[in-house]
């Protein structure tokens, strides 16, 4: 007795007991399918004789039509693709490449989607796509993980009639594993680089530069270690002289650690070659390549990124493996990355390095600023009792010459001291000043002007030590050789011609410089003092850099002992 003939009714609405009785007599083994993609899967799965499609199916049919004709190619691409019964969100058809994501025995159909994939999980947006898609009725989607650790995009996309009924959804699944590592391992090189310089305040306070700088190093040894995976690594700064300062040597020969490298395009190895072109440099084979110098022990292959910040070469980093063909472009792209964040944590160390030098060299400046002219006055009265007491009372004149030394030597204390708290390294960082190591005196009755020739002058490297009057200063003269000396023409006890003369006759040979505000000179002193070998006049108020000007050429260029009699050579 052979089978009954099998039909496929498609039809969503109708009885199938209905059908039968309606349209089919008993020869027939009807089969109903009430929607187009469990028909697919029917017609795929299974043999019929023919199919029977109501009025209403017209539409679908069609779209099954091409989907028919398409299945060839959706088996053939590289995504899983799957068609899902809305509201149950099971499998109506897949794939191959679909069946083999599922991680669970069995055939995926009228099985739960997510069941079929072991429950996987959802990263983000952790919204279901199928149920957002079935709500909005447009494509939805989600990056989801699977038990393998594989990540994979989920995007599902409704299937809709001409009445805009929801038939089907169609999800597309596409591993982005690759992808995701990839942006994974970006964002843990950022983080690590923000951290490389992180330090708190207090941090900060208690270290010095050296341990900031051995604390910068640390943590990079650490990354390039546990994000990398790199043992050998090389780090050169680029000083203004084009040479490059290893900061770190890790792994590598003490040859190459101590090897003098400068940024040029030949002769310098590959480290020279990419802080001169700021271009990094693959190295495949260490053994084929003439740029290369040895580093690491056994090296065979080595990748260098140059360290750029604000669009400047600051130094390089290189690293090497003693596999050949070990890096590639992506590997260049992390390490430029992270060479970044280092560029960045140099920067800041430096900053603050600068920071707490300028805050030292203030603070200390404060304090010589506070004690300049309370300590000239002592200097001062000291020698004005000094100039009296000669010749009289020898325990006294001992006394003051002591109190005078002690004086002097306070103001050098404050100055070494200050020294000491400079970080290492920057305590002969600045230029060679003009004035140093020139003690010179400035003699006028404001005590403003007193006060801004401690600040000028000490800033070129001056000893500086001021009078308030002209006895004070011919006393302070007696006592003490200076450099120069600088004298205002108004002084409370004598004129300028006067404290310029007396001057000269207590230290012969000091260049005299006298000011005068806008060109007054009530007794012509300028005109008396050029006939006795006036070289400069400082008008005030004078710019800072013909004060610097002025003061320097007199130290550098001071006039010549007179003769006994004490008149100097007449000058043209």
């Amino acid at each position: 007795m052979s089978e009954k003939p099998r039909v496929l009714v498609i039809d969503r609405e109708s009885d199938p007991a209905w059908l039968s009785r309606s349209a089919f007599d008993d020869s027939y083994e009807v089969v109903q399918a009430r929607s187009m993609a469990r028909a697919l899967y029917l017609l795929r799965e299974e043999h019929f004789e023919g199919v029977f499609v109501t009025a209403s199916q017209l539409p679908p049919l069609r779209w099954a039509g091409m989907l028919l004709q398409s299945d060839e190619i959706l088996e053939a691409i590289a995504d899983g693709v799957a068609v899902v019964e809305p509201e149950s969100q099971r499998v109506l058809w897949y794939n191959p490449e679909f069946r083999n994501l599922v991680a669970t025995e069995g055939d995926p159909i009228n099985r739960p989607f997510f069941e079929v994939l072991a429950f996987p999980e959802r990263c983000e947006p952790d919204v279901c796509p199928f149920l957002q898609s079935q709500v909005t009725k447009q494509p939805a989607g989600c990056v989801l993980k699977l038990g393998t650790g594989n990540y994979f995009r989920l995007n599902v996309t409704p299937i809709l009639d001409n009445e805009g009924g929801l038939q089907s959804l169609i999800a597309l699944t596409r591993d982005i594993t690759d992808e995701v590592l990839q942006e994974q391992k970006v964002r843990a090189i950022n983080k690590a680089g923000e951290e490389l310089a992180d330090l708190t305040p207090e941090e900060l306070a208690a270290l010095r530069v050296d341990e900031r700088s051995d604390v910068l190093k640390f943590n990079i040894v650490r990354h390039m270690r546990d994000l990398l995976g790199l043992d050998f690594i090389e780090i050169r700064l680029l000083k203004p002289s084009g040479k490059l300062e290893p900061l770190l040597t890790e792994g590598m020969t003490p040859l190459a650690a101590d090897r003098e490298l400068f940024a040029s395009e030949t002769g310098n190895g590959v480290t020279g070659y990419v802080a001169a072109t700021g271009k990094g440099y693959l190295c495949d084979d260490t053994t084929q390549d003439p740029l290369y110098l040895e580093g690491a022990v056994n090296a065979r292959s080595s990748l260098t990124v140059p360290l750029v910040r604000h669009g400047r070469v600051i130094g390089t980093l290189n690293v090497e493996s003693p596999k050949p063909n070990a890096f590639d472009r992506r590997d260049q792209q992390f390490l430029e990355i992270y060479a970044r964040n280092i560029a960045s944590a140099l920067t800041t160390l430096e900053l603050l390095e600068a920071e707490k030098v300028s805050t030292a060299r203030a603070s200390v400046e404060a304090i010589v600023k506070e004690l300049a002219l309370p300590l000239d006055d002592i200097l001062g009265d000291a020698t004005t009792a000094l100039d009296r007491y000669a010749g009289h009372d020898e325990d006294i004149v001992n006394r003051l010459r002591h109190l005078l030394y002690r004086a002097r030597e306070i103001r050098g204390l404050i100055r070494r001291a200050g020294a000491t708290v400079l970080p290492e390294g920057s305590r002969n960082a600045r230029p060679p000043k003009r004035l140093a190591d020139a003690r010179v005196l400035v003699v006028d009755a404001d005590e403003s002007i007193r006060w801004a020739a401690h600040q000028l002058l000490e800033q070129q490297g001056a000893t500086v030590e001021t009078a308030r009057d002209a006895l004070e200063a011919i006393a302070l003269a007696r006592q003490t050789p200076y450099a120069a000396a600088l004298v205002d023409i108004r002084l409370p006890d004598l004129d300028g011609y006067e404290a310029f003369r007396r001057i000269r006759e207590v230290q012969p040979g000091v260049p005299v410089i006298l000011m005068t505000g806008f060109g007054y000179d009530p007794t012509h002193s300028i005109v008396k003092a050029r006939k006795e070998g006036l070289r400069t006049v400082l008008y005030k108020p004078f710019h800072v850099d013909r004060l610097i000007d002025a003061v320097e050429h007199a130290v550098r260029s001071p006039e010549p002992i007179p003769p006994a009699d004490g008149f100097p050579p007449a000058h043209g």
